[in-house]
């Protein structure tokens, strides 16, 4: 029996991150901290622990961050490419982009991720589902999908008694099925080279629904594992406090005992931090302050009986003596005065931007 060759992987890393401004003004967010690293840590620890040895990162935005940050990829036993998309090509045409990095074996295992969900889904089953094939044929491509509450937010992905996908419904009052796609796919090498070059290309309105029409064998394997989209602000800090209590399973850091992670280099003083918060390197937390579900980025500052509830400060951030913030969004230097009550969910520019 031929022995399989290990599966590579693709980190879809090139958004803009809009969603998430002010935090993406000055990186990617792909690099944004969650849990007290940055978050693609999380995915290259969870595709090393399936057995990827190669990963790909396609980067655009900001791309010159993402190597100074992750390196070589040896700090999780593989080897990390940075393959630069020049203008937005869509998630088809971004993964098309990447093709000469991967091996040329047409019929390996190429698992992609959007580099900005949060999964702890049982990756190695699903490589070996897509392995096992349906009835004696190859699988083309496997989604991992979930079934949600409610899916009128989502496009959906119906499928047969056998797992085959049948269709990608767009979003709608009533849903067809409950199964949503959850942004983790395994190609067969060969499909992402039938993939149209430098063009944009986008995998869930064209290349999907092109397959399942052209025939070609489109799998789910569906599971109701911790799956977020870390898109938004309020998504960032849910996900972070997630990974600090151990509710989102992730083989790059263990869960705090203590209900937050600090560290070493911060300074707290006698002040409550807890309920999932991460304070970064160099961070401040002065006396009688309340830190609570938060996350405290590189160099940020929190005064003397300040509150912070569910918020996130970006890097150098200064909030003022008995200030009081609840699910904010503070981006890179802004100042908060004394006293000063935010609005709940309130943005706040970096401080360069007014």
């Amino acid at each position: 029996m031929t022995e399989l060759r290990p599966p590579e992987a693709v980190i879809v890393a090139g958004g803009f991150g809009t969603r998430l401004l002010p935090l993406t003004q000055r990186r990617p967010k792909h690099l944004l901290d969650v849990g007290g690293v940055p978050f693609l840590a999380h995915q290259i620890s969870r595709l090393a622990e399936a057995g990827v040895e190669h990963i790909v990162l396609a980067t655009s935005y900001h791309a010159a961050m993402f190597e100074p940050t992750l390196g070589d990829g040896s700090r999780w036993g593989v080897r990390l490419d940075y393959v630069l998309e020049d203008e937005p090509l869509g998630t088809g045409g971004a993964i098309r982009n990447v093709a000469s990095a991967l091996t040329d074996d047409p019929d390996g295992a190429v698992i992609i991720l959007n580099g900005d969900v949060l999964s702890g889904h049982d990756l190695v089953g699903q490589l070996a589902d897509f392995r096992a094939g349906r009835r004696g044929r190859r699988v083309d491509v496997s989604l991992h999908l979930v079934e949600v509450e409610d899916a009128r937010a989502f496009g959906c992905v119906p499928t047969d008694e056998e797992g085959r996908v049948l269709d990608f419904v767009e979003k709608s009052d009533t849903p067809v099925t409950n199964q949503v796609n959850a942004g983790c796919y395994i190609f067969r090498r060969d499909v992402i080279d039938s993939i149209p070059e430098a063009e944009v290309v986008s995998v869930e309105r064209e290349t999907f629904p092109g397959l399942v029409a052209d025939g070609s064998l489109v799998v789910g394997f569906v599971e109701t594992a911790y799956w977020r989209d870390v898109g938004t602000p309020a998504a960032l800090v849910a996900a972070s406090r997630d990974v600090v209590l151990g509710i989102a399973p992730t083989p790059a850091i263990g869960a705090a005992e203590s209900g937050a992670r600090i560290d070493g280099s911060a300074t707290v003083g006698e002040a409550r931090v807890d309920g999932g918060s991460v304070v970064m390197a160099g961070a401040w937390i002065a006396d009688g302050a309340e830190v609570s579900g938060s996350i405290v980025m590189t160099g940020a500052r929190v005064g003397v009986g300040a509150t912070v509830t569910d918020s996130v400060l970006g890097p150098g951030v200064v909030v003022g003596e008995h200030a009081v913030l609840v699910a904010a969004t503070l981006g890179d230097e802004a100042r908060i005065g004394a006293a000063v009550t935010l609005p709940e969910g309130e943005r706040v520019d970096c401080a360069d931007q007014g």
